[in-house]
């Protein structure tokens, strides 16, 4: 398991640091960012977090995946490789 996750169905007001803030009580978060729409620069509604090991990924899976963060239960999964565009 990678220590990089998936976390969807935010809320559309959440920020990096609001998105941070709610991995933190699983463990050392070393990136926390809310993917935005270019043209808009609101939120998609997704973000990317990366766990400070495999251990605390696995946890904040655990405790994070359908928790309710701001009228909405996010989906927190391993995060899976980009795919290739070639």
């Amino acid at each position: 398991m990678g220590n990089k996750l998936f976390v969807g169905n935010l809320s559309f007001s959440m920020d990096d640091v609001g998105l941070e803030e709610i991995f933190t009580e699983c463990g050392t978060v070393q990136s926390a960012r809310v993917i935005k729409d270019r043209s808009s620069g609101r939120s998609k509604g997704f973000g990317f977090v990366e766990m400070g090991n495999d251990d605390e990924a696995s946890d904040a899976i655990e405790k994070l995946n359908g928790a309710e963060r701001d009228g909405r239960n996010i989906t927190v999964a391993e995060a899976k490789p980009k795919p290739d565009r070639g």
